[in-house]
């Protein structure tokens, strides 16, 4: 169903994943509050894909909209509602002392680390499947 939205969004989302047991692995040595740590990680990591498939939905809807010639205003309202909930992600993490920001912080970067991956990942999934 997710290469039906954007090709590229299923090893977008696996980046993301592979990036949060990376992180988690890493992190475990460094973090103080291990607990904190890992929630906080991975509440970023849930983010970041979340965000990945809300950015996929808005293209494929942005597209379609102009291949029919109208003008598609989803886009700016969608982009301002994903902004909207990771603040108030963020907000309710520090307020209820969820887990650990920073943490978060990361976990969202994975969006960004698996994006600049991606077409590294394309290849390599590509040569294990034998394509």
């Amino acid at each position: 169903m997710l290469r039906r939205i954007n090709q590229a969004l299923p090893g977008l989302l696996f980046g993301i994943a592979a990036y949060g047991l990376l992180a988690q692995a890493v992190g475990m040595w460094f973090a103080g509050d291990k607990i904190a740590y890992t929630i906080g990680l991975w509440i970023g990591i849930a983010l970041a894909m979340g965000m990945a498939v809300n950015m996929a939905v808005v293209i494929l809807d942005t597209v379609d909209a102009m291949a029919q010639g109208r003008r598609s205003g989803k886009s700016i309202l969608y982009a301002a509602v994903r902004y909207i909930v990771l603040v108030a992600a963020f907000v309710a993490v520090w307020y209820w002392k969820l887990g650990d920001l920073i943490a978060m912080f990361a976990g969202v970067m994975g969006l960004k680390i698996a994006a600049y991956l991606q077409p590294f990942l394309h290849k390599v999934i590509e040569s294990v499947q034998g394509k």
